[in-house]
């Protein structure tokens, strides 16, 4: 996979996003346009079935060279052969971790990527070592119901004051892409505004062609 200090569009296939559309072929559409991460994310799936989602579409990533990022779930992650996997402040810290050696600590290292919604979450996450942190939701956005959105005013502090890859992610669309971009972000995850959309892949090249257009 590309590292992710190269990487720009973090993408998605998520169940509660697929209308009825197969893993697999979204997956595909994704990598066509140009998506440089996919995670897959089936917060309402039995382990079972991810891990079976998951070994479906990662020949796909693996074609595409594209990194393939499991949510939640380690072991899976780690049993299917996943680059990557992503978990929430609650799934790490509040489970007694305090650095990603102690969750990929194992004979096959995968990478960890950690979601954070302020500037402590984030202070905190870096002393983990993850390889890349999630800076959102941005803007408010239905994939994480309840949860305040952290405005740009918190991309502008990742953009100052983060040294690893990070990635702002919550509600960003094409409409608003300018306002994260002038905030300093040059890598996003984006959700609905891709996997909604009518072209999956013609939406992942749009938004390549906007962030190809800043100063990486």
């Amino acid at each position: 996979m590309t590292p992710f200090a190269l990487c720009s569009l973090y993408a998605f296939v998520d169940t509660a996003h697929l209308g009825g559309r197969a893993p697999g072929e979204v997956t595909q559409q994704l990598c066509d346009g140009g998506a440089d991460v996919i995670q897959l994310r089936a917060k309402a799936s039995p382990p079972d079935e991810l891990r079976l989602m998951a070994q479906s579409i990662l020949p796909i990533t693996s074609a595409a060279g594209v990194g393939l990022v499991i949510n939640d779930h380690p072991q899976i992650a780690l049993q299917v052969g996943a680059d990557c996997v992503h978990l929430g402040q609650e799934d790490f810290f509040d489970a007694g971790h305090t650095h990603t050696r102690q969750i990929t600590g194992c004979p096959k290292q995968i990478a960890l990527g950690l979601s954070t919604h302020s500037p402590e979450q984030a202070r905190r996450a870096l002393h983990a070592a993850p390889d890349y942190i999630a800076v959102g939701p941005v803007f408010p956005t239905d994939t994480k119901p309840g949860r305040p959105a952290v405005t740009l005013d918190y991309v502008c502090w990742a953009a100052a004051n983060v040294r690893i890859p990070w990635f702002a992610i919550g509600g960003i669309n094409l409409e608003n892409l300018d306002d994260v971009l002038a905030a300093g972000a040059r890598r996003i995850c984006v959700v609905s505004a891709i996997l909604n959309a009518p072209d999956v892949a013609r939406a992942c090249q749009q938004f390549k062609e906007r962030l190809r257009s800043v100063p990486f």
